[in-house]
């Protein structure tokens, strides 16, 4: 995907380094006292401690150490942004065309854990979005394991990963996570699971819409559609179940097999528009 010389939103929190719930870099109150004696009796600068103590100090309740990104992830991350401004640019329009108005997401970078509005995750739960905030969470080691541990390489597979979360941002504005999210308890878990598989594969769709008008603007590299087939191909509930323990459970599927992902993200591509991708009146997903 060609992103040299393009927007890049300015809806990023960068927390990468952070860690969750601590205050002052893991000193505490006793600790940061503590520090300061110790600098005044060596004749040093209590306003150095204090200093760093504040810049440690953020507003989401984490704290950062010196955090030194790799070029390549440097890259992934102005790379992501661009992808962000492009959905953005994307889903303005739609919802314009549509009588709506669009309210961009945040997407957060952060390493290893992460306070949100949904609670403090981990980065093993992979990238997420929660409704709670508004805001798409992000852990850039997942590149890293997409390649690797999923073999789906290829920037656009990132891409398509972030697409997939803003349509959860998407179905968000437009009340249908609320609607799925709210049968939690009232039905049994198989039909609930079903619901939510539904969501998941609307959000695959709503993957695939962003990735049309993307390709309409000339943005799109060769080989960048079948990135995206590959990540969702590695990321299905049946692959996944397999890889894990060797045999597939249908009815504990949340989010579609790989053949549905892919489909439905191809989908989204062919018709780039919002009423192609009622999945929840669909017969055959």
């Amino acid at each position: 995907m060609e992103v040299k010389g393009r927007r890049k939103s300015s809806n990023v929190e960068d927390r990468r380094g952070m860690s969750a719930g601590k205050i002052g870099g893991g000193l505490g109150g006793i600790g940061i006292v503590i520090a300061i004696i110790f600098t005044l009796l060596n004749g040093g600068d209590t306003g150095d401690v204090l200093d760093t103590v504040t810049k440690s100090i953020t507003q989401n309740g984490q704290t950062t150490e010196n955090y030194e990104p790799t070029a390549e992830e440097e890259e992934l991350a102005e790379f992501i942004s661009v992808v962000l401004a492009d959905t953005e640019d994307v889903w303005q329009k739609v919802f314009a065309e549509n009588g709506m108005t669009y309210q961009n997401p945040t997407l957060v970078l952060f390493t290893n854990s992460v306070s949100s509005g949904c609670g403090l995750q981990n980065a093993a739960v992979g990238p997420f979005y929660c409704p709670a905030d508004y805001k798409l969470y992000i852990d850039l080691s997942f590149y890293k394991e997409l390649k690797t541990r999923f073999k789906a390489p290829g920037d656009f597979a990132m891409a398509y990963v972030v697409a997939h979360e803003v349509g959860h941002h998407v179905q968000t504005l437009i009340g249908t996570s609320q609607e799925v999210h709210a049968l939690s308890g009232k039905v049994s878990q198989a039909q609930y699971n079903e619901q939510v598989k539904r969501l998941e594969l609307q959000a695959d769709y709503l993957a695939g819409v962003w990735a049309h008008h993307v390709q309409n603007k000339g943005y799109l590299e060769a080989g960048d559609f079948e990135e995206a087939l590959s990540a969702a191909n590695a990321i299905g509930d049946d692959t996944l179940q397999m890889e894990a323990q060797g045999y597939v459970v249908p009815e504990s599927f949340t989010h579609g097999t790989s053949e549905q992902r892919m489909r439905w993200f191809k989908r989204g591509f062919e018709f780039g528009t919002l009423e192609g991708g009622n999945t929840f009146k669909a017969s055959d997903l």
